[in-house]
Order: C-alpha cells, then sequence, then structure tokens
C-alpha cells in the first residue's frame, strides 16, 4: 500500500512561522500555493504545511520517524533551534519535540540507539 501524506499546521503569523519552519526543515518551502500557505516535501509524497488559521493555531501536533534522529536533532540545533522536550518511552523509542512560534508541537521520533 503506498501512502502519501498532506499534514497541515494552523498558524496565526505567516511571516514567523515560515521563517520558523525553514530552521527546522532546514530550508525554503517546496512551493508557496498561495498568500496564507507554504508546503515542504519532507520525503516523497509525504508533505508539511503551514497555513494561517489563526482560531486554530497552536492546536497541532505532528510526529516525524527518521532514520538517524540525533543526526536531525543536531542539524536543527545548528539552524537555531532547541527541542522543547526530549523522552525516551519504555521501549527505548526516542521523540524530540519543538514547539513553533504559536505552540504547535513538531516532534522527531527514533528507534533506540
Amino acid at each position: 500500500m503506498a501512502v502519501d501524506l498532506f499534514a497541515g499546521i494552523p498558524v496565526s503569523d505567516y511571516a514567523a512561522a515560515l521563517a520558523w519552519y525553514e530552521k527546522l526543515f532546514g530550508g525554503p518551502p517546496a512551493f508557496v500555493p498561495n498568500d496564507v500557505e507554504a508546503v515542504w516535501e519532507l520525503a516523497e509524497h509525504r508533505f508539511v504545511y503551514i497555513e494561517v488559521r489563526p482560531d486554530e493555531a497552536g492546536a497541532g501536533k505532528h510526529t516525524v520517524f527518521v532514520d538517524d534522529l540525533d543526526a536531525v536533532v543536531a542539524g536543527i540545533a545548528e539552524r537555531g533551534l532547541e527541542p522543547a522536550k526530549r523522552e525516551t518511552y519504555g521501549n527505548g523509542v526516542r521523540k524530540t519535540t519543538y514547539a513553533d512560534p504559536d505552540g504547535n508541537e513538531i516532534g522527531y521520533g527514533g528507534a533506540p540507539v
């Protein structure tokens, strides 16, 4: 079964969110469909987008699993963002969570070391 993903994150301030997500994802959006949205392709056919929706801003929660969590977290730190939370679950799976300017949570998860 093929899986495509298009996950949205509501934000209140487009310019602030755009700058923050460029740091988180390591570059500019893959495309900008209009004045209130920006879209990043995290992997083939797997997209995350921000959209100005002030009444919903801060309610987003997404987790992306990656092969090398330590490398991803190090890259994000080099771009000036620090995690809001780090967790290790009972099965050894690790999760690092970032909070955008509105409080939306973007987590990166990885297998045990």
